[in-house]
């Protein structure tokens, strides 16, 4: 399946006004190295990520990759939130949830839930270890373990691996970009000519091209081009600067090759039916 242009997103829950973590890279046909896209003011922020995606959207055919989890585990204990009356049955319903429960929280964080006495207790957050935390895990998580290497369990919002923080902020944005995109793999994207929107983890992509971030360095440019080569992309020239806290930049440029890479290959878009109520890493 082809795109005019392939969006890796490096992701941040963080509360703060403006997101030091957000990267952003994009790349087209071809094997072209990936850029970095710059925000208009020195960091992104959710909200300004937003509106430039709703712009690239109206312009071409975008596959996006963002990292954080778009479900959390259902069929281990048949139900997103066991025991709770009305707890949503699919993604739509669950990112509804969350949106309403964090409504008065600007630029789409997310952690307001854990004030809430009917959810917070599910989740290992900064205020409290919910009664119910458990280290649940999605199917695609599972299998991504067994493959190569796994993210941090969906519900864990601590720590500095955890996903669950962007998560939560991550479900809001979908929320929104569900209008104008198809999210998959929830969304029937045969025959469709709208932008895609899927969940990565830049981790995978690199230890699959055999890639470990040095102690104390991260990835170095021979690194990150020893992966680019693996995606069939050209690599990056040898004095490119990689910025973020975390090398969030090398996490949104391989990212953006793996997409275009695993984009032609038709099995990559054949995942397991737990998938609709859980959603799938792309390329796991």
């Amino acid at each position: 399946m082809y795109f005019d242009k392939y969006i890796g997103i490096d992701w941040s829950g963080d509360k703060s006004g403006f997101q030091k973590g957000i990267s952003v890279a994009e790349c087209t046909k071809g094997n072209k190295v990936p850029n970095i896209v710059k925000p208009r003011d020195k960091y992104w922020t959710r909200t300004t990520l937003l509106e430039w995606l709703n712009k690239e959207i109206k312009l071409q055919r975008n596959l996006i990759g963002f990292d954080f989890a778009f479900s959390y585990p259902f069929y281990d204990r048949s139900s997103y939130f066991p025991g709770i009356k009305d707890s949503p049955n699919n993604p739509e319903k669950l990112w509804e949830l969350i949106e309403n429960l964090n409504k008065n929280s600007n630029n789409f964080y997310g952690g307001e839930i854990w004030s809430d006495k009917t959810y917070s207790g599910f989740f290992n957050s900064p205020k409290v270890k919910g009664l119910f935390f458990k280290s649940r895990r999605r199917h695609t998580e599972t299998f991504a373990k067994e493959k190569i290497y796994s993210p941090s369990p969906t519900f864990n919002c601590v720590g500095p691996g955890a996903v669950g923080t962007g998560t939560l902020a991550g479900m809001r944005i979908l929320n929104k970009l569900k209008h104008n995109s198809k999210i998959w793999p929830f969304d029937n994207i045969k025959f469709s000519n709208q932008s895609v929107i899927v969940e990565i983890f830049p981790t995978y992509y690199f230890r699959l091209s055999k890639t470990k971030p040095e102690k104390k360095i991260g990835y170095t440019i021979e690194q990150i081009n020893k992966s680019l080569k693996f995606f069939n992309s050209k690599p990056l020239r040898k004095n490119y600067k990689i910025f973020g806290p975390d090398q969030d930049d090398a996490d949104s440029i391989i990212s953006s090759a793996a997409l275009r890479f695993f984009s032609k290959r038709e099995n990559v878009w054949d995942v397991p039916n737990s998938s609709i109520k859980e959603g799938w890493i792309f390329g796991v």
